[in-house]
């Protein structure tokens, strides 16, 4: 399917012959992967072991792609591998690569305030000093990393990623194409295109807010998810957890249940802002 479009893309943009061709099938195909894998955990390790596959044997359009959509299988979530592929990746001789390589580092790390990401990037801006294009790229993922100070996070995916929000996928695959003409575009007259990133921006804090959407701290515990799925009894859904009261930051990885049975919660995912009424059972401990 990736690769149909591409190809109609591709044919839209080489109406007046091969020079004015926008985007690649290949580059096209190769965020297609990257879509297909989205939101699940094994589709997308067996996306990034393709991926390096890909890198290996794979022609320019090909390499230009896989930064890009490393990034659209890891927004807001710095893993280990992928941060330093995407490294790797932004030395790379074709300054097209280097270029949605940095700019992929910066949505992979995208709100989180990443040392890592932080340090690459500050050694990028200095190894890029005299390239304009490059330097652009860079302060542009600098400027993603430390997103609304580290209280915004970029993603498609909310309650407990069950659920697509289809503004926020547009968005992400609106940027991975426009950055395929990173140069024409965003180094051209339509930098505001960068604009369209807004859709798939939320708040990474847990809010909670009484009924007449006051807010309202209550204590919760925040820890580790953890997948209890065909699990047979009450099992823990969260490990290693700490206990905050709200409003608390959730990292990628991180999921809250209430501490305190004197509310209930509207949503049963605690993300974002959560309406709480008072449990009418609820018996306060006793006082001696």
């Amino acid at each position: 399917g990736a690769g149909a479009a591409g190809s109609s893309a591709a044919g839209g943009g080489g109406a007046k012959g091969e020079e004015s061709k926008i985007f690649e099938p290949q580059s096209v195909a190769t965020i297609g992967i990257a879509l297909v894998a989205l939101g699940e955990d094994l589709g997308g390790e067996m996306a990034h072991r393709a991926f390096g596959h890909m890198l290996q044997y794979g022609d320019t359009a090909v390499r230009q792609g896989v930064p890009l959509a490393i990034a659209l299988l890891n927004v807001s979530h710095p893993e280990q591998g992928a941060v330093d592929l995407l490294s790797k990746l932004s030395h790379d001789p074709d300054v097209a690569t280097a270029t949605n390589s940095i700019f992929a580092m910066g949505l992979v790390g995208a709100g989180t305030n990443n040392s890592k990401i932080a340090n690459n990037l500050r050694a990028l801006a200095s190894y890029y000093s005299k390239e304009a294009g490059l330097l652009f790229a860079v302060r542009i993922a600098q400027g993603l990393l430390h997103a609304g100070k580290g209280l915004l996070g970029f993603n498609c995916y909310h309650s407990n990623r069950a659920l697509m929000c289809p503004a926020a996928a547009a968005a992400l695959i609106a940027i991975s194409h426009i950055c395929l003409d990173f140069k024409g575009l965003i180094l051209g007259k339509h930098h505001y295109l960068l604009y369209t990133l807004v859709a798939a921006a939320a708040p990474r804090m847990l809010i909670t807010v009484d009924e007449d959407l006051k807010p309202l701290p209550v204590p919760v515990r925040v820890g580790t998810a953890v997948d209890i799925v065909g699990l047979a009894g009450k099992p823990k859904a969260i490990t290693g957890f700490q206990t905050h009261t709200t409003p608390v930051l959730l990292g990628h990885e991180d999921r809250a249940e209430l501490a305190t049975d004197e509310y209930l919660s509207l949503h049963s995912t605690l993300e974002g802002f959560i309406i709480l009424k008072k449990n009418p059972e609820y018996v306060p401990p006793q006082t001696e």
